[in-house]
């Protein structure tokens, strides 16, 4: 997989929780149900999504690269022996 294929993965999570609390929040705010296809609702999520984009990409690589050492610092190591 494509390294800017695991930055859109971990970033889909979070722009997933945006959406639930926006729409969370807009219902609040109107008093009554506001499905997440709202037009309000998206425009907000997009206005969140486009100010944090930067912050979502930083918070993946790191998270990307943390996952990376943590395995190759488990992965066996391969032990060749000499045919003498």
């Amino acid at each position: 997989m494509d390294k800017y294929d695991h930055i859109v993965f971990h970033e889909l999570s979070l722009i997933e929780k945006i959406i639930r609390d926006e729409t969370w929040l807009e219902g609040e705010r109107r008093g009554c149900f506001v499905p997440s296809s709202d037009i309000i609702v998206r425009a907000n999520v997009c206005i969140a999504v486009l100010r944090m984009g930067d912050e979502f990409r930083k918070s993946a690589l790191k998270q990307i690269e943390r996952a990376r050492r943590k395995w190759k610092a488990t992965e066996p190591k391969v032990i060749r022996h000499n045919a003498a």
